[in-house]
Order: C-alpha cells, then structure tokens, then sequence
C-alpha cells in the first residue's frame, strides 16, 4: 500500500513538472474582455432595413448588448508565435436564431430557450507568426486576423461594433531604422466550389503600406490598394447567371485602385493631420446597381470608369498646462460623389471608403457610414467637425463633437437624386450631429463611458429619405471590462 502510495506521488510529481517545462517552453498568456453597452436608437432602420425609425415618427429601440472575448497568446519560441481571439456576441434577450439570418449581435438567449441550442461562440481573430521568414528581414503574419493601419481610415476593425472586423489575410512586415513596408493579401469573398469553375465571386485585395517616422513631426504613410472584384458582388450580391447586368456588359466589373498619403504627427505645439486618396478601376457594378446611381441611356455601356478621391485635414491643440487640460480640433473631410457631367461621360466619381472604421469620422450616430454611397444617393459627403474635450479630474475626460454635413455634389447635378424626390433648387445641406461623451477610467481593467447625440435633420435628407423628420436622438452607457 505503502509503495503504491509513493509510485503515485513520485507520478504526480513528474507530470507537474513535465507540464510545467511544456508552458514555459510555449509561454502561453491568456487575457479576454467584457463589454456590455446599453442604447436607445432612433436612428436605426425599421424591421425591414429600409427606412430609419425616426423618420416614420417611430419610438426608438433600447437593447443591451455586450461582447465577450477570451484570447491566448501563444510564444512557441523566439521565431514562431500565435494569437487566438474566441469572440461571442449577443443581446440580452434575444430567442436563439435559428433562421441563420443573424439577430443583430449574437444569438442571443432570451429566458424561454435552452442555451443548449446556442452556438454564437466563433474565432474572431486566429493567426501565427514567423519572424524573419525564409531567413529574410519579413515577418510573416497568416490566418484570420485584424488589419488596422494609421487613423482607421481605409482599413479599421470597426471597433466600436460589437462583432468588428477581421479579414483572412497573409501579412508580411519588413522593418528597418524609421520605416516599416508592409504587404498584405486579404481573400475577401470566396465563391463556392460547387457554383461554378470561374470564380466570379472571389473578391482579393493586394495591400502595399510604406510608413516613415521623423518626418516633420510625426508619420508620413503612403498606401496602394487593389481590390479586385470582377463581377461586382461588392456592389449586388449575385452573379453569373443571377446577375441582371446591363446591355452590351458580360459581367460587372467593380475593380478598385487606390493611391494615396496620410501625413500625421505635431509641430509648433500643433496637432495636425493631412491625407489625400485617389481611386480609378472599373465602376459598372457600384454605377448601375439598384438604389446607386441612375445612368439612365449610360446604363447600356460596356464599361464605366471609376475617379474619384478623398481628402481630409484636420489641427488641433492640446492645452496640457492649464486647468482640465482643454483640447480643441478642427477637421475637414471630403469625399467625392458622382455628378451628370460623370454619368454622361461614364465617370463613377463617389469614393469608395474601403474597411474603414467610419464610426470615428462621420459622427457617432453613423448615419453616413455607407462605404459605396455615405448614404447620400451617390452624391459624396463633407464633414466639417469641431472636436473639445476637457479633463476635469484624474481618470475622467468629456468629450463635444459638432458636425455640419453637406453632400459634395449639388444636388440639382444629380439625375439620381432629381428622380429620387429631391425637389429642384434645394441646397446640400444634410443636417448636423452633436455628440457628447463622458469617460470614466474606474480603475486599471476597466472603462465606463457614456453619451447623447442628436442629428437634426435638413431638407435635403428629408426628401431623400421621403419623410419630413426634424431630429433623432442617440444614447448609450457602456461597461468595458478587460483582463
């Protein structure tokens, strides 16, 4: 009894410190994130997706969702490391959906279904990484992960949204003294095997990003996108022979190349910001797609040609010296949109914002968000913003953005928006938004924020939206809870 006793401590032993060595040679850290934000929402769309409740007069919708996300990072050793992100994400209450048409956060699971049934759990970001690979100066980064770079302008993990954004990418990053090259390949869409042998549906992007530091100031990025979609699914969804595509067009094309810089960092004590994106390719797709742009006897072309461009500028002070520390900052975004002098010639001129995360520029209601349209029929959009912010004691910041919205196309230079219940003279102004916010760090692992917003709405926005609307108002409380 004795002996057996002893052979089984002896193995207990063992097995611990054999477990032990197999950690400290895998380094594995574990760490996750809570996150729960109540809203009330009177900007949303209706059941159907296709008016906004406030313009019907509707009550807004009040919900609580939250995101739960547990992630283990993995040092195998000192050339090879992994990162594994299991994200789930739901409104309370919510039935089980077993529609398989989502439910706006997550299954859910309301207090009359099983959780039994819930299957809402799924890999939000799982990569490897190898240094120097293939003995070069490259890191390789490969599988499902998060593709942020500089301000979120082009390409963002929409953070603010409870699910984000995640691509399966290859990346691969050479650094040296004060810039950094990165190339990334993105398999954005990938058409079933057994639809067909042409792959109409595959969507790639190519990524180059070039990003100097020390220069006047601060960063100076330059970036090259290709997005190659050769049958507009971007655009309509459906292809081959369920594409209804215009006279004379054997497919859709919606191929877009971007170029551009974004210029950022300080000078003179001066915050300040300046970026400039140009796009050409093919716009058949985003031109002639329902609900876009009307090209009317253009709609038979073989082929329209995307121009457009986006610019942004944006200064700002932080006053860290005086009382509450006050920060000011102006910005300035324009985004191109498309006019008759386009439409007649064949030109697509609305800017197409890729993957950004638009919740940081155009107002926090995300009214404008749309990446094809800014949700102004085609006609661009200028975002002119005055930004404050005020620390009245330690671990606390508010926050005041004003936004003045316009279309960057008159209206009235618009077949699309003439023929879409826009009235004849009427200007381009959209409406304005005020965004207040109050940030809490309540402690080391956890923030609690809160805001309001209002949009008030002018006639243009009305009559696009075919409903008279004075104004929507926006509310949350949000508990970020990280370990």
């Amino acid at each position: 009894m004795k002996k057996n006793f002893l052979t089984a401590a002896a193995l207990m032993v063992v097995g611990f410190f054999v477990s032990t060595e197999i950690a400290q040679a895998a380094d594995v850290t574990f760490s996750g994130q809570v996150r729960s934000r109540w809203e009330y929402n009177e900007q949303g769309t209706n059941a159907t997706n296709t008016t906004r409740k406030f313009l019907n007069d509707a009550d807004g919708d009040a919900s609580i969702a939250t995101r739960v996300r547990l992630n283990a990072n993995v040092k195998v050793n000192d050339s090879t490391s992994a990162f594994i992100q299991m994200q789930s994400n739901r409104t309370w209450g919510n039935d089980l959906d077993t529609s398989g048409t989502g439910s706006n956060g997550g299954s859910g699971n309301s207090s009359f279904t099983p959780s039994d049934g819930d299957a809402s759990v799924g890999l939000h970001q799982a990569y490897f990484t190898l240094k120097n690979f293939a003995s070069l100066p490259v890191d390789l980064q490969f599988g499902r992960q998060e593709v942020v770079l500089d301000g979120h302008r082009l390409f963002g993990n929409t953070g603010w949204t409870t699910g984000a954004q995640t691509h399966d990418a290859i990346r691969l990053t050479h650094k040296h003294g004060n810039h950094t090259l990165t190339y990334a390949y993105v398999l954005a869409n990938e058409e079933d095997r057994t639809e067909s042998t042409e792959d109409d549906n595959d969507i790639d992007v190519h990524l180059a990003h070039l990003n100097f530091q020390g220069i006047l100031g601060g960063n100076l990025s330059l970036y090259a996108v290709a997005l190659l979609d050769d049958c507009g699914l971007t655009a309509t969804g459906v292809c081959s022979n369920g594409q209804v595509a215009p006279a004379a067009t054997g497919s859709l094309d919606n191929n877009i190349y971007t170029i551009g810089f974004r210029q950022a960092g300080q000078l003179f004590g001066i915050d300040y910001r300046g970026e400039y994106y140009y796009q050409g390719g093919d716009a058949i797709a985003d031109a002639t797609a329902t609900g876009t742009l009307n090209y009317g006897a253009g709609a038979g072309l073989a082929n329209v040609d995307r121009d457009a461009y986006m610019f942004g500028v944006r200064i700002g002070k932080k006053f860290n010296n005086v009382a509450m520390k006050p920060s000011l900052t102006i910005w300035y975004d324009q985004l191109s949109g498309t006019d008759d002098s386009d439409i007649s010639s064949g030109d697509y001129g609305t800017f197409n914002t890729l993957f950004d995360t638009g919740h940081k520029f155009y107002g926090h209601m995300d009214l404008f968000l749309n990446n094809v349209n800014h949700g102004t029929q085609g006609l661009g959009l200028t975002d002119l913003a005055v930004k404050a912010s005020i620390q009245p004691m330690p671990g606390w910041t508010i926050k005041a953005d004003w936004h003045k919205f316009t279309t960057e196309v008159d209206p009235s230079s618009n077949i699309n928006a003439r023929s879409n219940n826009v009235a004849s003279g009427v200007d381009d102004d959209l409406g304005t938004e005020l965004d207040l916010a109050i940030i809490h760090k309540y402690n080391a692992n956890t923030v609690i924020s809160a805001g309001w917003s209002r949009f008030a709405a002018e006639d243009l926005f009305n009559q696009q939206n075919t409903v008279v609307a004075n104004s929507a108002d926006w509310a949350y409380v949000q508990f970020d809870v990280k370990f």
